[in-house]
């Protein structure tokens, strides 16, 4: 292998990962270390009393999982569900989150050097206290990185969690013997 081949190898093993998803012209990207899965949409259960931005639960393989819907927690215009709407099943503290997107687009490893701090103007609708940074891709390519991990306040998430709970079957009790 010659040097520049091996420089480029080593490059991309050393890029972090993301998975790329769209929020209306948006290109947005997560860790993919904090994604579990990527899934059609499915019927969503509405939970009454739940936050603006969640959705409501889904029973994803035997568990309640909650949806957050990224349009409405980052104040995005309303979008009707379309085929390319996919939930992404992120981790966060341990517990699934499902993330209602408008499209997943690919994963990408983005080196490093590729990736520069929030700008303190930014051209997007989203807080920048959800941001890890800007991932540059070729000439034009742009990719807001989002910190999963503060798109919920630990409040919201607490009462997530809560909300969650209530939703679960009540277990039928054992006959003792």
């Amino acid at each position: 292998m010659r040097p520049e081949e091996r420089a480029a190898a080593e490059a991309i093993e050393a890029a972090k990962k993301f998975v790329v998803f769209k929020l209306g012209a948006e290109e947005f990207g997560a860790d993919v270390l904090q994604t579990r899965e990527i899934s059609r949409l499915l019927d969503i259960t509405r939970v009454p009393i739940a936050p603006s931005f969640v959705d409501g639960v889904i029973n994803l393989r035997g568990r309640i999982t909650p949806i957050v819907n990224l349009r409405k927690r980052f104040g995005f215009e309303p979008k009707e569900p379309g085929p390319d709407t996919r939930i992404v099943i992120a981790d966060l503290g341990g517990y699934p989150i499902g993330i209602i997107v408008d499209e997943v687009t690919d994963v990408l490893g983005i080196p490093d050097k590729n990736i520069d701090p929030t700008p303190g103007l930014v051209t997007t609708e989203v807080s920048k206290e959800y941001l890890k940074g800007v991932g540059k891709i070729g000439k034009d390519r742009l990719v807001i990185l989002l910190d999963l991990n503060k798109v919920l306040s630990r409040e919201e998430f607490a009462e997530i969690r809560k909300m969650e709970r209530a939703a679960k079957p009540a277990e039928e009790k054992k006959p003792q013997q």
